[in-house]
């Protein structure tokens, strides 16, 4: 009766959590769509990025303390629930910061993202909400995980997905399957709500006969999303390097990130500015991107989140993603849809070490066709990736390099009995 009673007040718990990460992903996503096109109607209010940057800049350094860490503070807390070390309390003012940093950040052209801004939202009015109820340290792990699971669940309109994300991100190569009651339960209340509040995501139904020699050229475009995740990182801490090494005053980082914008606005065009949206809506069309589509993307989103512009990796790599994969269908031979719907899922996949999650994701928003496909392009960009990935609070679960003869003794021990 004691394991009955617990396990129904972690699924009423869920149940509100999940309805909290989708209230926060609708309202998140209503406030974008409108800063977007209120830039795309005024589009003078670009030359307004660098002073939008200085502000936001100096207000996480001066009031933002623990929320600088972003969503890797929401993945360290789902993970300090097996009670082997103290975790900070994902901060109640992460929520009203990164909402509002993210609008101006999208209403001034940044290239960031906003699924990273809804995870932070749904963590940290989650933590919130547990404060009072004098929760165990497994209990506040396993509602921080119902809140990452709902936030992606109900931002993209995947619940399946949005679970096994919020199972998958705390530690590579592993999942954390205590947390499947309320991962599931948040992730598909989280999707009710938004649906409920009018808003759904378009779901594409692809269709593609698969042999060995489709297979075979799949997996050569895993390798290349692989590859492209693992330039996003290594351009992301290049430029976080080079901006901390010559700006000693951290809020005029952002600040050069956004005269950097500018400058490479003027150079390259609007085309790679905010979410890009319309660049995935081509590929998904089967229209061919330039080649230089995904390595403009992840330079534009790697100036800004380098030099410390608040936002999210996600929508980006996204982009990075779709566009490289309909690069990539020419010369390889296969449909662009296909290689843009899977590569959409992969490279971010690979570059936050959640394969599965993002192999889903690309079966709920294309078709139960795409389910091979996606598998063998996730799993052979994960392969390929980096260990570490986009998340700092990841922790390192399983090597990617199976010649390791300590693979086995690398594994985190499960949190408790």
């Amino acid at each position: 009766m004691k394991r009955f009673a617990h396990l129904l007040s972690i699924v009423l718990s869920s149940i509100v959590v999940g309805a909290v990460g989708g209230i926060g992903s609708w309202a998140l996503f209503e406030a974008l769509d409108q800063a977007t096109s209120t830039r795309l109607e005024h589009r003078w209010l670009v030359w307004l990025l660098p002073l939008a940057a200085g502000i936001l800049g100096f207000t996480y350094w001066k009031f933002g303390g623990s929320a600088n860490r972003g969503t890797s503070i929401v993945i360290a807390n789902a993970n300090g629930g097996d009670g082997t070390e103290p975790v900070e309390p994902v901060p109640a003012r992460m929520a009203p910061m990164i909402f509002g940093a993210t609008y101006i950040a999208q209403l001034t052209g940044a290239s960031v993202g906003r699924e990273g801004a809804a995870l932070q939202i749904s963590g940290s009015v989650t933590s919130l909400l547990a404060r009072p109820l004098r929760l165990s340290d497994g209990d506040r792990g396993l509602l921080m995980t119902a809140a990452m699971a709902g936030a992606f669940g109900g931002a993209f309109g995947v619940p399946l997905a949005g679970a096994i994300f919020g199972l998958e991100v705390q530690r590579t190569g592993r999942l954390r399957y205590e947390g499947v009651v309320p991962a599931l339960v948040a992730s598909v209340t989280a999707d009710l709500v938004v649906e409920g509040l009018g808003r759904s995501t378009p779901i594409s139904h692809l269709v593609i006969d698969l042999d060995w020699w489709m297979a075979t050229r799949l997996a050569a475009l895993g390798v290349v999303a692989g590859l492209a995740a693992r330039l996003f990182i290594v351009v992301l801490r290049l430029v976080r390097t080079i901006a901390e090494r010559t700006v000693a005053f951290t809020p005029l980082r952002p600040v050069v990130g956004g005269l950097a914008t500018l400058a490479l606005m003027l150079l390259l065009g609007r085309d790679y500015l905010g979410l890009s949206l319309p660049l995935v809506d081509h590929a998904l069309a089967g229209d061919l991107a330039d080649w230089w589509d995904p390595l403009l993307k992840i330079l534009f989103t790697a100036v800004a989140l380098g030099c410390g512009i608040p936002g999210g990796e996600v929508t980006p790599l996204f982009v990075v993603g779709a566009t490289l994969g309909s690069v990539m269908s020419a010369p390889l031979g296969l449909p662009p849809a296909i290689t843009a719907a899977v590569c959409l899922g992969a490279v971010f996949g690979a570059a936050s070490n959640t394969p599965v999650a993002c192999a889903v994701l690309v079966i709920e928003l294309f078709g139960a066709h795409m389910a091979i496909p996606a598998a063998i392009v996730g799993v052979v960009a994960y392969a390929v990736s980096p260990r570490e990935g986009i998340y700092s609070g990841q922790r390192p679960g399983s090597t990617k390099d199976l010649r390791d003869p300590n693979r086995r003794a690398n594994a985190a021990p499960p949190p408790h009995a």
